[in-house]
């Protein structure tokens, strides 16, 4: 999902307006993978700047400078998950609004940053966050915010929004960002005392099913990077040479620990297997049986990261909490009872199985095809007191590869995989978010309704309210109303692009009444709010420039789309989203 929003409502004011198109922003989620893990010799051999060489094995912390750069991204429109996230992020928002509304310098900030934004989307949404936490993560702390590292030895996805760095810091000098980070940086800290315990607490389960002790490896490091003002969906982890680290948006103390764990697994199995990545090349022909299996390149192509992560998958089907209580025989149970009591139990354990067991088998069709190898082979580890270090090589080099490539051979793989554990479950829209679709939809009257229930409920955003219920009444005709409910807009939001749509509607409304000198004004005051989006300015510069004249007819409607000159000031122009920039 872009950052700058490019969500915005097609308007109709009465039958001189056309008929409204929002996207169900609600239903828009992005993807980011769980590891973004390059071939070895590729890897940055310079820590991130956050990295303290004398500082502990395993750490959890937060970065003022990654504060920054999200910070500018949700200035910029970066919106995902803000309806989930914790409410520190919805409070730093309205703080930087505030500011920048205060100042003109802040403004200018602003408006060179989300051009710059605007111009380096990337085509997967997988790859937009990552980029610019890359960039973070190799940036000393403010105000320098400078790379940590010489530019040749930065993460090759963050090449690109190098040059974003002077705007950063202009952006964060003008809203005096460093203060915003103080003024909540308890919020960041409360999150961290809330989190050590449960993070902890999955560190030393894993160590001991694996029976291994916590520092295994000298100079490795594991480290967990919190940062409310991402979305809570959107866990970003990777490998910086001997680095792993998970950038994670936390709730309440709260994070998706299954992605966390994925990547201490990997901090814990990869010095294992890449130590004996030259012994494996007796492996290289399982790589023939993948070659149309849909997995991510680096799978295909390099035998020890296809056995590594196998290897973690099947150890993640070992562990995983099925849902399902095994059955316990109770320690009094009698003799006539007691057959009865075990096949009650055996069935928990079957049932049990079978949930672990389709876990493999996925993992499996997707291009995995060593998970259930190692998952067989991890039962009988759970049985020995060698530890995974002692055990991995004979489940390596005692592997039976012609056994094993034929077993690949007779899968079906899927048409779709994913090299990663994250999944991102769909957030059912209600409330605002739903009055939204109902307007895209064209279902005027439950929109209507909606905002007017938000409202008499005393939503925490009142103006996204009023603006929802002032489009509602201009596509009823309903100009007056229309006109009171983009007032209460402008009264009760802090939100930058709801000021400035709202003002142009007024300016709009003005020129169908032929009050000409009070749309001008209107307009003018949009340029004033500014929201750092070209088709605010433009809407705006020609509504000063002309009067608004609402489309004659549906051929001029046609004529109108085709000129994008202009078509930011006709009437059905594209108005923004009810969730913008907060």
């Amino acid at each position: 999902m872009p950052f700058c929003s490019n969500l915005r409502p097609f308007i109709v004011i009465a039958s001189l307006f056309t008929s409204t198109l929002l996207p169900a922003t609600a239903q828009q989620a992005a993807k980011l993978p769980a590891k973004q893990q390059p071939n070895q010799q590729l890897r940055p051999e310079k820590p991130p700047a956050l990295v303290d060489p004398a500082g502990p094995a395993v750490s959890l912390q937060t970065s003022e400078a990654l504060f920054d750069v999200a910070v500018a991204l949700n200035a910029c429109g970066y919106d995902n998950g803000l309806a989930d996230s914790d409410p520190v992020r919805a409070r730093v928002r309205n703080q930087v609004n505030q500011a920048m509304q205060q100042s003109e310098a802040a403004r200018d900030a602003r408006d060179k940053l989300c051009a710059f934004v605007s111009q380096h989307h990337l085509g997967e949404a997988s790859r937009d966050l990552a980029q610019y936490v890359s960039l973070a993560l190799y940036l000393t702390p403010p105000p320098e915010l400078a790379l940590s590292v010489d530019q040749d030895d930065m993460p090759p996805d963050s090449t690109q929004v190098l040059d974003m760095l002077p705007l950063l810091r202009t952006f964060a000098q003008a809203t005096e960002l460093h203060l915003v980070w103080v003024a909540n940086h308890n919020d960041y800290e409360e999150q961290i005392a809330k989190l050590h315990d449960p993070l902890t607490q999955m560190i030393v389960k894993t160590n001991v099913y694996l029976k291994m002790p916590a520092s295994t490896y000298s100079g490795t490091r594991f480290i967990v990077v919190l940062e409310p003002m991402l979305s809570p969906s959107e866990t970003n982890a990777r490998v910086y040479g001997p680095d792993y680290i998970v950038v994670a948006s936390p709730v309440n103390g709260t994070i998706h620990l299954q992605e966390a764990r994925h990547t201490y697994l990997h901090y814990v199995i990869e010095p294992l297997l890449y130590s004996r990545a030259s012994a494996m090349d007796r492996l290289l022909p399982i790589l023939k049986t993948v070659r149309d299996a849909p997995l991510d390149f680096q799978y295909r192509s390099d035998i020890v990261s296809l056995v590594i992560e196998c290897l973690i998958r099947a150890i993640e089907a070992r562990t995983m909490d099925t849902g399902i209580a095994e059955y316990k025989i109770p320690d009094d149970v009698r003799r006539n009872d007691l057959e009865r009591e075990t096949q009650k139990h055996n069935a928990s354990l079957q049932s049990i199985a079978a949930v672990r067991q389709n876990a493999v088998t996925q993992s499996m069709v997707t291009g995995f095809v060593l998970t259930q190898y190692f998952y067989d082979q991890l039962i009988a580890f759970e049985r020995t007191p060698d530890s995974l270090k002692e055990a991995i090589g004979p489940m390596v080099y005692g592997m039976d590869i012609d056994q094993q490539t034929h077993r690949a051979r007779d899968i079906h793989f899927a048409e779709e995989g994913s090299s990663d554990v994250i999944r991102h479950a769909t957030r059912t829209p209600h409330g605002l978010d739903l009055a939204e679709i109902k307007l895209h939809q064209g279902d005027v009257p439950g929109a209507e309704k909606l905002a007017q229930q938000a409202l008499a409920e005393h939503t925490p955003d009142p103006g996204r309210a009023d603006y929802i219920l002032a489009l509602t009444n201009v596509m009823q005709g309903h100009m007056d109303e229309a006109e009171k409910s983009f007032g209460e807009t402008i009264r009760l939001s802090n939100d930058p692009r709801l000021l400035a749509w709202s003002h142009i509607y007024l300016g709009r409304i003005h020129d169908i009444r032929e009050e000409r000198e009070e749309a001008v004004v209107e307009y003018k005051t949009a340029l004033t709010v500014r929201d750092g989006q070209p088709d605010t300015k433009a809407a705006a510069e020609k509504g000063i420039k002309q009067p608004f004249e609402p489309p004659h007819s549906a051929r001029q409607d046609q004529d109108d789309n085709s000129d994008d000159n202009t078509s930011s000031a006709r009437p059905d122009a594209q108005a923004p989203a009810t969730q913008p920039h907060r």
